[in-house]
């Protein structure tokens, strides 16, 4: 596969992209607006700026501790900061407001990015995690602009589906400047494909270097006490086909851990009606945080149909299972969980965090549930054994712990590449 046959599939491509934002526009209006962004279009912002690239919220709020280092490192150079998401968006301006500036990011054909290099002109480009864009890496390339792949994953399913493309892969990957590694498996993984070993380094996972806000747990026990004196377990970052599993599981807890609640947080703000809607058909009594509605003693299910709260509704809880993972869509990050001591399950599709989630299931620092019965049994379990479900909180509470340091690591190198 030639870069010539990969740009004219692009803009063969581009008609459909559009459509497709048009679809997703149903549920979430913002993704009508802004369009001339993902065409390259990006006034506004000062040249010379450090770009930073995440695509969605997960990344965004990986992405965090670095950017306050960065801020304080380089108070002179501005930060840019791109998504592909409107909720990506969304969470940048609640998280830095006018301190960092936010565009989208601009689709992958030579014009579009050509327009926005001209425009940015950045000093360094960082993508975070697998971010792999061959006319972004190539333009970069021919005009001396450093590029780094910070907190890089690969997992074996898509290196085997990169490796497919032979030569391509190899030259594609070959044009990355730096690759920071969270694993030493992903970096074998990169190496495979074609980046020079001089420029691999394993700095581990950005997302060990969660900052927990001081009032944090203050307004968790705000709402704890909204929920009543029960036990409650939340599933978090719930996938379409998810929540049908998850609520077969907590009927079943019901039935033996009476007056149990479920905090159920779906990933997509545009699910949020359907998932209501799934609950009330399946007879469960349920309250949305959006409709400001108080929890009695008889409601089953609160629904955290709402934006930024997942890190309070976490400290709310006693336990947690996090989604993408009973489906085959590779998990979610639950590191923020586990700095608060909260107990983890998760479903055996977990590829995107692979590494991670074995060495917290090797340290019995989490619980692997693959059915809804399984996760009916994690939680009962929890739910009714302080003792245990205190012990496996402060397991992972002291593998994140052990595992801080990406940031100053990434930080260093990203000081030599700016020299």
């Amino acid at each position: 596969m030639t870069r010539r046959l990969y740009n004219i599939l692009v803009h063969l491509a581009l008609p459909f992209i559009f459509m497709r934002l048009l679809w997703r526009s149903r549920r979430n209006p913002a993704y009508r607006s802004r369009w001339r962004e993902r065409l390259g279009y990006c006034d506004g912002v000062p040249s010379g700026a450090i770009w930073i690239h995440a695509v969605s919220v997960g990344e965004s709020q990986a992405a965090e501790p670095l950017i306050r280092q960065l801020q304080l490192a380089f108070p002179d150079l501005p930060i840019l900061m791109t998504t592909t998401t409107p909720t990506g968006a969304d969470h940048v301006g609640k998280l830095y407001a006018a301190a960092v500036s936010h565009r989208y990011f601009p689709l992958d054909v030579p014009f579009a990015i050509c327009r926005f290099l001209d425009q940015v002109r950045p000093r360094l480009m960082l993508m975070m995690e697998t971010e792999i864009w061959p006319n972004l890496l190539a333009e970069c390339a021919s005009r001396g602009i450093p590029t780094l792949l910070a907190n890089a994953r690969l997992s074996a399913k898509s290196a085997k589906g990169y490796a497919r493309l032979g030569a391509f892969t190899r030259e594609v990957f070959g044009t990355i400047d730096q690759v920071a590694a969270q694993s030493e498996e992903d970096a074998k993984r990169f190496l495979a494909l074609g980046v020079p070993a001089e420029r691999l380094e394993v700095t581990g996972s950005l997302k060990f270097d969660v900052r927990l806000p001081a009032s944090l747990f203050e307004q968790a026990e705000v709402v704890r006490r909204g929920f009543g004196h029960r036990p409650v377990w939340i599933a978090a970052s719930t996938r379409d086909g998810e929540e049908d599993l998850i609520l077969k599981a907590h009927r079943r807890i019901l039935r033996v851990v009476p007056g149990a609640l479920l905090l159920l947080v779906p990933r997509h703000p545009e699910r949020f009606n359907s998932v209501a809607q799934l609950c009330k058909r399946q007879g469960f009594s349920t309250v949305r945080r959006s409709e400001g509605e108080l929890c009695a003693p008889r409601t089953e299910i609160y629904l955290g149909d709402s934006m930024g709260e997942l890190s309070l509704f976490l400290a709310a809880s006693d336990a947690a299972f996090f989604g993408g993972s009973l489906v085959k869509l590779g998990g979610h990050n639950f590191l923020e969980a586990a700095a608060m001591g909260v107990p983890v399950s998760f479903g055996p599709h977990m590829f995107n965090f692979s590494a991670i989630s074995r060495m917290f299931l090797e340290k019995g620092a989490a619980v692997e549930a693959d059915s809804p019965e399984a996760l009916a049994s994690v939680m009962m379990r929890w739910l009714n054994n302080a003792g245990e479900r205190s012990r496996v909180g402060e397991r992972g509470r002291e593998l994140v712990a052990r595992n801080r340091g990406a940031r100053e690591k990434l930080l260093a190198l990203m000081t030599r590449m700016l020299r």
